[in-house]
């Protein structure tokens, strides 16, 4: 199998072409389509998805939202609030362990 050659300026990018340029964003969607048929999985899921999924894993992983933030480059914590996908249970969890009406009934 032969490699790409990577371009100069190019070092950094992650998914490349068989020349060795970056993908496009519209080759990037497609590949992923292809993938999430081919998977059998139902649910509409882009590259944005992983965007999503990567700030949800952190702060259920105990990250503080404000790093997140500044991960995702979002000028307003809200829009990271947005991101994040939390389930009831981490909620719930997050209460019990935190909020000083549940602390002290433990």
């Amino acid at each position: 199998r032969t490699h790409a050659v990577i371009q100069p300026g190019e070092e950094d990018i992650v998914f490349l072409n068989r020349r060795g340029h970056r993908l496009s964003r519209v080759m990037i969607f497609l590949i992923l389509k292809d993938l999430v048929k081919k998977a059998g999985i139902e649910k509409n899921i882009s590259p944005h998805t992983f965007r999503h999924s990567f700030a949800t894993h952190l702060v259920e992983g105990g990250a503080d939202l404000r790093a997140v933030q500044e991960m995702l480059g979002h000028e307003s914590i809200t829009t990271t609030e947005i991101y994040t996908h939390l389930d009831r249970e981490f909620l719930r969890t997050t209460l019990q362990q935190f909020h000083p009406a549940f602390k002290s009934n433990q």
